[in-house]
């Protein structure tokens, strides 16, 4: 990774003060080293939509960490179980699930809770390995949502349920943006502790992917698992 970080695209932010990725103190010599990659989700379909404004402030911080993002659009998306697996907005999403090493949902709160366009995303990810992979076992994330109202923290706790039921390794900084309408002037977010608090978010999840990506494997084996492959085997072998 480059010593010098870019942030020419964000005025806001105080160069300086931003730590590039420090591999030699995360990983081991072994381990990988190419830029962590990171998906952002998003769940408003709004011409003027502050989740996903939020999360291309992310996308930015990401970036000059030396990160490689990408979004995927929830335009056209079905409803879980109307539609086949190979739709290809589920194909889409699936894919991109599968390329990252880490992920962001961003959602605003909408009747106390995560949008339906959030939890759709997330419902057709599934548990059950893709090619003898799991989609998100061992994967990072990182919550955020944003409020039209006072600050609440229903949708991140709601997606942090549903990060730990997906065995992602949910990192213990989260955003929440009250009056999302007051933080934000032609598409990007104003200067405040609310924006250092995302900076705060992205350099977290950043060094957690690094520092777990080469390990996830491990740090999610499972005693219940191993004995059942056991019996499998056993049984195979003794019909």
């Amino acid at each position: 990774m480059k010593p010098d970080i870019d942030t020419s695209d964000m005025p806001h932010l105080v160069g300086g003060a931003l730590k590039p990725l420090d591999f030699s103190a995360l990983v081991g010599p072994d381990e990988p080293d190419h830029p962590p990659r990171i998906l952002l989700l998003y769940g408003s379909l709004r011409d003027t939509s502050y989740s996903r404004a939020t999360a291309e402030e992310g996308a930015r911080v990401l970036r000059a960490l030396g990160c490689e993002t990408k979004f995927f659009d929830p335009s056209g998306l079905p409803l879980p179980d109307d539609a086949p697996a190979d739709h290809p907005k589920v194909a889409e999403l699936r894919d991109l699930v599968m390329w990252s090493e880490g992920m962001v949902w961003s959602s605003p709160e909408r009747h106390g809770a995560m949008t339906g366009i959030m939890k759709t995303q997330i419902d057709w990810i599934p548990l059950s390995p893709i090619g003898g992979v799991r989609p998100t076992q061992g994967k990072t994330l990182a919550v955020m949502q944003v409020s039209g109202g006072s600050q609440s923290f229903n949708a991140v706790n709601q997606m942090r349920i549903l990060g730990r039921w997906m065995r992602m390794v949910t990192i213990p900084n989260q955003s929440s943006v009250p009056m999302a309408w007051k933080e934000f002037d032609d598409g990007r977010m104003k200067p405040s502790s609310l924006y250092n608090r995302i900076v705060d978010v992205m350099e977290e999840l950043a060094r957690f992917t690094v520092m777990t990506r080469g390990r996830k494997d491990m740090l999610v084996d499972r005693y219940s698992e191993r004995v059942e492959t056991l019996e499998d085997v056993h049984k195979r072998v003794n019909r």
